[in-house]
């Protein structure tokens, strides 16, 4: 009887057990999901037999993930990084939710295993390999790891556009070719990057739907399958990143100077198929119409399916704080840790994590820092010069704004979150108010530097006297001791300067603040080629400064070009700066300026009342000037064809 009454009561706990679990389990499931802790019980495709032997014996493969992540860490510390990166990939195939391992095999890819071959090339598929890994297959798997978010716009920031690596230069040139490959050259006002991303934003997301809209797409992309379709017998026609990437080349070649200087069309035409079928195809006015509205729809394509990248994100991003161009690290790095913050942060809501929190912040108004002092690019994808980096003085707004939401989102946070966010305001607030100076807007220099008076000197909690100097004073206080530390800060107050001497000295016929400002120019050149870091070449014969001091040099032809092209000031008034300017300044620039001049000439009232040509004349000799810049590109390109066979050589 006994024995009876215990059965029975074990079978009422049994029971109430299966209800409540029933019950209990929505709950889990809809926490779990959120949470992003599911566990997945199927393997990937091609696994090898002990990931399909994981998956078949269900929990106990948590010990083999285990044995494959110690003996990861042993790899690591005895300098074993491919044996390593092989058990890291057996688990992220075992266990595709564990995304601390897609981080160290990211990492390991980007940082450690790239620093072991011997060329920039070698180096830069590392570095891509291992962002590729993350984002196109760590956060697909885990969409709402704040820490793979972080990770990956630190390699971005920090790998690729810091200055660590020996060949950051090469990284450089690298991403911003893909990406003008792959979106163009953005418009050069904000508000017409907000359009411009919101027409991928706004796309169709099929072909079918995209034809129904517009029949004359489906015609263009017959013609381009049928042209491609004799190319290689292997050959599947495919609406893909290499093909989106194909066709920003043939785009490039276009509108590129170099490209013409060097001749390239006729080049590609010659030894190209793929380049072959897309001039062929696309030369004809109906053919254009119809690319510019199936571009939109490739490119939103190849951004969600090949990088994994929302478009109406991008778009919100640009819209809300600034004129993002994703040919810039920065602009990437802006991206995933933003994305990161809105998807990922209900993960770590308490004290003991919060700090993932605040790094990844930190890392997103880091990359503004970053956009402002040198996110206004210019770039030629033929040349083998670096993209040229201008100050953005739009920025200086966006983070004075992004400032007061961290400060009062991490006011509260342990360890002095807060105060971080304001050390970080006034360094930059600082440099800006420089910039500012130097850019020649005094009225909005010296309202910041009151401003910073206000929070942190005289009015400040503790009040001091630091920002009360004179706004001339105060400027030159705080500019050559910061230069060696932070040589970014002098390419802005250079290009700042240039902008204000272009813009004012020409425009009012004023030139003597033009030669002033090319004298501060060519005095801070020299200056830097007098440090002790600008003789030292690092192992892939590029020097440390070379970057800035390249870029100080060529910034009186960088700087002007970009007055002449910056739409938000009035047509007439860059013409007139143009026609004022000497004629070696107007050569540098010419054919820099005039295609998109003259497009934008042609939408205005004053193409009513003259000739573009007369508006924007020629400057003389240009020939031989177009002679010159082609045989100097010549040189530099036998230049490098030579550096590659020498490091063949040594290999």
């Amino acid at each position: 009887m006994r024995d009876r009454l215990i059965q029975f009561l074990c079978l009422i706990i049994a029971i109430s057990a299966v209800i409540c679990g029933g019950k209990l389990l929505p709950d889990i499931l809809r926490v779990s999901d959120e949470k992003s802790l599911r566990y997945t019980d199927v393997s990937i495709d091609g696994a090898p037999p002990i990931v399909a032997l994981g998956t078949a014996i269900g929990a106990f493969r948590g010990i083999i993930i285990d044995y494959l992540w110690i003996k990861t860490i042993m790899h690591k510390e005895k300098g074993l990084f491919y044996e390593a990166m092989a058990d890291a990939s057996l688990i992220t195939k075992l266990q595709p939710r564990f995304g601390d391992v897609w981080a160290f095999q990211g990492h390991n890819m980007a940082y450690n295993i790239s620093v072991l071959t011997d060329t920039p090339r070698e180096r830069w598929e590392w570095v891509r390999a291992g962002i590729d890994l993350v984002r196109d297959e760590g956060l697909r798997y885990n969409p709402n790891d704040l820490i793979l978010h972080k990770e990956l716009a630190f390699w971005f920031a920090h790998k690729i556009d810091g200055v660590s690596d020996d060949a950051h230069l090469y990284y450089k040139r690298e991403l911003a070719r893909d990406w003008q490959f792959l979106l163009g050259v953005p418009p050069a006002s904000h508000k017409d990057r907000i359009a411009w991303i919101a027409s991928v934003k706004d796309a169709p997301d099929s072909l079918e739907e995209l034809v129904l809209k517009y029949p004359n797409v489906g015609v263009l992309v017959d013609q381009m399958k049928e042209g491609l379709s004799d190319f290689d017998s292997k050959f599947q026609f495919q609406l893909d990143k290499n093909f989106l990437s194909n066709l920003g080349r043939w785009q490039s070649v276009q509108s590129s100077r170099y490209a013409k200087l060097l001749n390239l069309d006729a080049t590609f035409r010659k030894n190209d198929p793929v380049y072959l079928v897309f001039d062929t195809v696309l030369k004809s006015a109906e053919s254009k119409a119809s690319l510019e509205q199936f571009l939109p729809f490739l490119r939103k394509k190849v951004l969600r399916e090949a990088y994994n990248m929302d478009p109406t994100l991008m778009w919100e991003f640009t819209r809300d704080y600034g004129p993002f161009d994703w040919r810039h690290p920065q602009s990437h790095a802006f991206y995933w840790s933003r994305k990161g913050s809105a998807t990922a942060e209900k993960r770590f809501s308490n004290d003991e994590e919060v700090y993932k929190i605040l790094n990844n912040d930190r890392v997103n108004i880091q990359s503004m820092q970053g956009l402002s002092r040198t996110g206004l690019m210019g770039f030629d994808p033929f040349a083998s010069d670096n993209p040229s980096r201008l100050n953005d003085p739009r920025w200086i707004k966006s983070i004075d704004n992004y400032f007061g939401v961290l400060y009062r989102k991490h006011y509260g946070t342990r360890g002095g979150g807060g105060d971080s966010f304001c050390d970080f305001y006034k360094n930059f607030m600082a440099q800006a108010v420089r910039e500012l100076y130097r850019f020649g807007d005094y009225e909005g220099a010296q309202s910041i530097l009151s401003n910073l008076d206000r929070l942190f000197g005289r009015g400040g909690l503790i009040p001091n006297n630091e920002y009360e100097a004179p706004l001339e004073i105060f400027v030159l206080n705080t500019t050559y001791d910061q230069y060696e530390g932070a040589p970014d800060i002098a390419r802005s107050d250079v290009y700042a300067a240039l902008q204000h001497g272009f813009r004012e000295g020409l425009l009012l016929d004023r030139r003597k603040i033009l030669e002033d400002a090319v004298k501060f120019a060519a005095d801070l050149t020299e200056y830097f080629q007098g440090s002790q870091y600008a003789d030292f070449v690092n192992k892939f014969g590029e020097r440390r400064m070379a970057d800035l001091i390249g870029d100080l040099r060529s910034s009186v032809r960088d700087v002007f070009a970009n007055v002449l092209i910056d739409s938000s000031q009035p047509l007439v008034d860059r013409l007139t700066i143009y026609n004022r300017a000497a004629e070696s300044e107007r050569r540098f620039v010419y054919d820099i300026v005039k295609a998109p001049l003259e497009a934008e000439f042609a939408l205005d009232p004053l193409s009513t009342l003259a000739a573009f040509a007369t508006l924007l004349p020629e400057p003389p000799d240009m020939e031989p000037y177009r002679q010159a810049m082609a045989a100097e590109a010549a040189k530099r390109g036998a230049e490098g064809e030579t550096s590659k066979r020498s490091t063949a050589e040594m290999k």
